[in-house]
């Protein structure tokens, strides 16, 4: 039987056909395509690093690989990197977890994908501030709950304020996703707000989703405050997602992490060692040498990143028809393009078409009049794509 045949007939499941594809993925992987035809791409698409993996931890992965680190370890992570990982949320996040805490994972995207599925139940609501990482309500939809988002504005530093999440609790709601350093916005809520959030949180009896995947890319003094230290009571309702992507150049590797009650760690385990079981065990070497050894690699990597945001900060205030605030952490310029009077789409669409600049739809994130950019790339690249950008937008307006 050929596969044309084979599918006819075929009905996908509700869930598949809730989801949306990402939108991230595809814009990266079209431009990815005209590079391959040989155009010159300026691509502020894809979140990821520009820098080697630094070459301690490739250094840990090759001596993990020689040392026969290449077979089945336990579902949950191994148990060094386990107890490297409590270490560091007790030293650096003033979080009291144990190895028992802790689940790795394939990539912190696979952290909370497990998290929604052993936490969320049919009609359960999940309350998401807009904009959003692209993923968070695709996964809620997929664990069968509902996805309330809640917007915000360029005016408000896009921050959702405490009243704005009371108004939005129902006796469904069960979980709220707070996200600090932002994707997409690199906005930084500050100790204050953090705890005001977090007794929200409690004062509800909601669960509360801390995505803390860009903690270490901050700037200007900001500071960054997980939620669960926030007081006693937050730390018992709130749950660690994070990795090691964004921090040390190691995208590619899919490691990641789940830090919670033991309780919740143990059906996310279960999840896992049913879907992928064990991350890539050599891998996990390579996530100690990250934690146990030096982190003036994460200090050259934020030089850098800080150049490159004064410079696209600076370009693009300066530009007509853009609004553009500050960012304090991540690697992401989250620009108001309202007053251009196009859809996020049309305008990325357009800007990669006629000037070969690859942006991201801030409808992606929940937020269409604007767009996402990357300055994860080199300085050349941003210059480049700066003049091009500018260029477009004086063709427009």
């Amino acid at each position: 039987m050929n596969g044309q045949v084979f599918g006819v007939g075929m009905k996908l499941a509700a869930r598949v056909e809730s989801v949306s594809p990402s939108m991230t993925l595809i814009i990266d992987a079209k431009a990815k395509a005209m590079k391959a035809e040989g155009i010159d791409v300026c691509s502020f698409s894809a979140g990821e690093p520009d820098f080697n993996t630094p070459k301690h931890i490739v250094e840990a992965a090759k001596a993990a690989l020689e040392q026969g680190k290449t077979r089945y370890g336990p579902a949950a992570g191994e148990p060094r990197l386990r107890e490297a990982i409590a270490q560091k949320l007790q030293r650096d996040n003033g979080l009291c977890y144990g190895a028992d805490n802790i689940l790795v994972t394939n990539g912190g995207k696979q952290s909370i994908f497990n998290l929604m599925l052993a936490m969320i139940e049919p009609g359960d609501e999940v309350i998401i501030p807009a904009p959003f990482w692209v993923s968070y309500p695709e996964m809620v939809k997929l664990a069968e709950g509902t996805p309330v988002i809640l917007p915000t504005t360029v005016e408000n530093q896009f921050k959702v304020s405490p009243e704005q999440i009371r108004q939005a609790i129902t006796p469904k709601t069960k979980l709220l996703v707070f996200n600090t350093p932002s994707n997409p916005t690199g906005m930084v809520y500050t100790p204050d707000e953090v705890r005001a959030i977090a007794q929200v949180a409690v004062e509800s009896d909601l669960w509360i989703l801390s995505d803390e995947i860009y903690e270490k890319i901050l700037y200007d003094g900001a500071q960054h405050l997980s939620i669960g230290a926030a007081s006693p009571e937050a730390y018992e309702r709130s749950v660690v997602c994070s990795g090691f992507a964004k921090t040390y150049a190691m995208t590619g590797w899919r490691v990641g992490f789940l830090a919670g009650p033991v309780p919740l760690v143990k059906a996310a385990t279960k999840i896992q060692g049913h879907s992928t079981s064990n991350v890539c065990t050599f891998a996990q070497y390579g996530a100690i040498a990250a934690y146990e050894n030096s982190q003036d690699c994460v200090q050259e990597m934020l030089a850098a990143f800080a150049e490159r945001r004064r410079y696209m900060l600076d370009a693009l205030n300066a530009m007509p028809g853009l609004e553009c605030p500050k960012p304090d952490g991540a690697f992401y310029m989250f620009p108001s393009i309202a007053k251009t009077g196009r859809s996020s789409l049309d305008f990325c669409s357009e800007l990669l078409d006629q000037h070969q600049v690859a942006t991201v739809p801030g409808a992606a994130f929940g937020a269409d009049d604007c767009i996402r950019l990357s300055y994860a790339t080199d300085l050349d690249t941003i210059k480049r794509g700066m003049e091009r950008l500018e260029k477009f937008l004086h063709g427009i307006l």
